[in-house]
């Protein structure tokens, strides 16, 4: 019988982080009853959260793949969500299709792969025009039930698909931040 292999720990270099001086500041967690009501509110919540880890940083450091091995920079979760809110919310919502805000057939990637400080204030920009439009299409439907106009899903499973993208890539950007400048928060 074989033994199991010894565990390999990895090591990276990693450099101090400086010590963090306060936790960041956003919207608080939704309080409401009505399924309407925490789906929209949680979908602020993360969209705050995200605009949150960006706050008060240079564009360089937007630009800041912070934590190798991984190429993901602050900027270019932005820009994937960006695309996100495009996609799911805009366009199959509102049944007319915009295109894509950065992905090309040519690049599939071209939301957060090389990026460089000049994007910053277009991209962000356009993020906060993105959610304006989207929130325009979402308030065109009076219940989560409705099929969208391409009959795929629900207007409930868009905005769920959506709320989890932001999410997940939260939780991305909370570990980017900190290896930044050390800043922590919800």
């Amino acid at each position: 019988m074989h033994g199991i292999p010894p565990r390999r720990v990895l090591s990276l270099p990693l450099e101090r982080l400086p010590e963090q001086t306060e936790a960041m500041e956003r919207a608080a967690e939704p309080e409401v009853d009505d399924e309407v009501g925490a789906v929209l509110g949680w979908l602020e919540f993360h969209r705050d959260a995200l605009a949150a880890k960006c706050e008060g940083l240079t564009a360089e450091q937007l630009v800041t793949a912070s934590a190798p091995p991984s190429t993901l920079t602050l900027l270019g979760l932005v820009r994937h969500l960006t695309e996100m809110e495009r996609d799911y919310l805009t366009n199959d919502l509102s049944g007319e299709n915009r295109g894509r805000v950065y992905v090309t057939d040519d690049d599939s990637e071209a939301d957060i792969e090389n990026l460089d400080a000049s994007m910053v204030d277009s991209s962000m920009a356009r993020w906060q025009a993105e959610r304006a439009a989207a929130d325009a299409v979402i308030t065109r439907y009076g219940s989560l039930s409705e099929l969208s106009p391409n009959g795929r899903a629900t207007i409930r499973a868009y905005l769920l698909k959506v709320l989890q993208e932001y999410a997940r890539h939260n939780g991305h950007a909370d570990i980017i931040r900190e290896r930044i400048d050390g800043s922590r928060g919800e």
